[in-house]
């Protein structure tokens, strides 16, 4: 893989509800868009560049305080992607991954998840990673509680290697440029652990209007940046 190309993609999906509501329609419309519209192409287009990884952080632990409506019209679209998309990603090399605490899903939900997990496991063209009720301080609480279980909190020294281990994103390789749509310019708890050395990619547009030349432009960024890892 050419060096300037970023392994790993990490995406905080934000201006669906902007998006929606400058262009006066229901507030899902913008969620709908991305399910239908901007994924799939997002994910074929990194794949051609050379990406082997991309993570979507599609429903944060905080997101569960939206309105009934707005979540319960997400959750119809998780169903969609998760039945409707599954066959075209097998079919193009794609392997599904999910970081988060699933446990709070419903049934038919978590079923499809690990069916996805499971069609997919052997695919390697790239990986795409779903964060699904996922927060940074969830995730390093959920690795401290797993070490806590494992009895190796009575170590006289925990390692960071035990720590990344217990992670949702074992195995998983740190996103090299997190890319925060919508214009805010903070990470609200993405990838907290796994973010020490990103770069960070900040653009004005919605992730409504995420295009596969936008995200050359991002990839183009990347590539001129000077990453020194604390050197």
């Amino acid at each position: 893989m050419d060096q300037h190309t970023p392994q790993h993609i990490a995406i905080i999906m934000d201006g669906n509800r902007r998006w929606a509501k400058e262009k006066h329609l229901p507030v899902i419309e913008g969620h709908r868009r991305v399910a239908n519209q901007v994924l799939e192409p997002l994910v074929e287009h990194a794949a051609k560049k050379g990406v082997k990884y991309i993570t979507f952080w599609a429903w944060s632990t905080e997101n569960w305080k939206r309105t009934e409506e707005e979540v319960q019209g997400i959750m119809q679209l998780f169903r969609y992607v998760l039945e409707k998309k599954l066959q075209r990603f097998i079919e193009k090399g794609v392997k599904i991954k999910i970081i988060g605490n699933t446990d709070i899903f419903d049934d038919d939900i978590k079923k499809m998840l690990h069916n996805a997990i499971e069609k997919t496991q052997q695919n390697t063209v790239i990986t795409i990673v779903f964060a699904l009720n996922y927060g940074g301080r969830d995730e390093i609480l959920r690795a401290v509680n797993k070490l806590k279980m494992n009895k190796k909190l009575d170590q006289s020294t925990i390692t960071m290697k035990d720590i990344e281990q217990e992670l949702d994103t074992s195995g998983i390789p740190d996103p090299d440029v997190i890319i925060r749509t919508g214009g805010e310019q903070r990470l609200s708890g993405f990838l907290l652990w796994q973010s020490n050395y990103s770069e960070f990619y900040f653009p004005k547009w919605y992730m409504p209007e995420f295009t596969t030349k936008r995200l050359d432009e991002a990839i183009e960024e990347f590539s001129i940046r000077k990453r020194n890892f604390g050197k």
